[in-house]
């Protein structure tokens, strides 16, 4: 049986029908066509799904939709700006060489959006665990650390 679910997307707000056993990433990638987060291994232990629910990193593969209801979610659609340019943190991923394959790149990003919207000037230990959740297969993380670095300076010094 569905039941509509009402929460802010990315600073919409949306409507959506859901059944008791969907999981956000499904509603995510289905009805409302945010394919950008990225399913990987469906059990909470890639990180590729990674959103961010009231602030918070959140595997969305693990979330029942239903538990939305009311609240802030943020995908990597909605990090960009008002004329459709990269936020400073994607722009830093690209610029550090830390994007492979891509894969990954959705739910890092996120992962640490929500550090540095936590915590503006990580140590890079506190990027390490930000980012333990998150795993990628190409990139062997240096430059994938190097960028949120890089990303914290920009943000700091308002470039």
């Amino acid at each position: 049986m569905k039941r509509d679910v009402s929460f802010v997307l990315n600073g919409l707000e949306v409507t959506v029908a859901v059944d008791g056993h969907d999981r956000l990433i499904d509603v995510l990638r289905g009805p409302l066509g945010h394919i950008g987060t990225k399913e990987g291994c469906g059990e909470g232990e890639c990180g590729a799904c990674t959103v961010l629910i009231d602030g918070l990193a959140v595997n969305a593969c693990l979330y029942p939709a239903m538990e939305v209801e009311g609240k802030q979610v943020a995908t990597i659609e909605g990090l960009r700006d008002e004329e459709n340019r990269l936020s400073v943190l994607q722009q830093a991923f690209v610029d550090r060489g830390a994007i492979q394959c891509g894969f990954c790149t959705p739910g890092m990003i996120m992962s640490a959006k929500a550090l540095l919207d936590a915590n503006p000037v990580p140590t890079e230990e506190e990027i390490r665990d930000a980012l333990l959740g998150n795993l990628c297969r190409c990139t062997g993380y240096v430059q994938i650390i190097e960028a949120v670095k890089e990303a914290a300076i920009r943000l700091k010094d308002g470039s």
